[in-house]
């Protein structure tokens, strides 16, 4: 019975004299930077899947879409809307910029678009896309 007076004794000081509220406000600043940071990796991985979710559909979007008998323009039109409700589907807000992003992304890397590398109008080369010389850029 001592040890249980000597237990409420001791809770009841800890609150009457503010000792409890400077424990948790003490504990508070050590705790809140790693909630935080816990907070900001959680996020940083959410955004990962996304662009993982992101270039893996429009890499399937574009490959489904190479053999239709369409109009280029048509053909990435589709692409993003397909590219768009799929991630719409997963839980995934995207914006249209990053989406027409991908996709370009996408064809320009399929192995299935030729790309006509220039200077050699006759013979496309699969997969490649000539890059663009910032030297020469004006």
């Amino acid at each position: 019975m001592k040890v249980v007076n000597d237990i409420n004794y001791l809770v009841e000081w800890l609150i009457q004299s503010g000792t409890l509220v400077a424990l948790v406000l003490f504990a508070w600043k050590f705790v809140k930077p790693w909630l935080d940071a816990k907070a900001s990796h959680a996020n940083t991985e959410k955004a990962k899947v996304a662009w993982d979710l992101l270039e893996q559909v429009a890499n399937i979007s574009v490959t489904a879409l190479v053999g239709q008998n369409m109009a280029g323009k048509d053909k990435f039109d589709l692409a993003v809307k397909n590219v768009l409700q799929a991630m719409q589907s997963h839980g995934f807000e995207v914006n249209q910029a990053a989406v027409e992003n991908a996709v370009q992304y996408a064809y320009e890397h399929s192995p299935l678009t030729p790309t006509v590398v220039s200077g050699n109008d006759s013979q496309p080369v699969q997969g490649t896309v000539a890059a663009i010389d910032p030297k020469e850029a004006k």
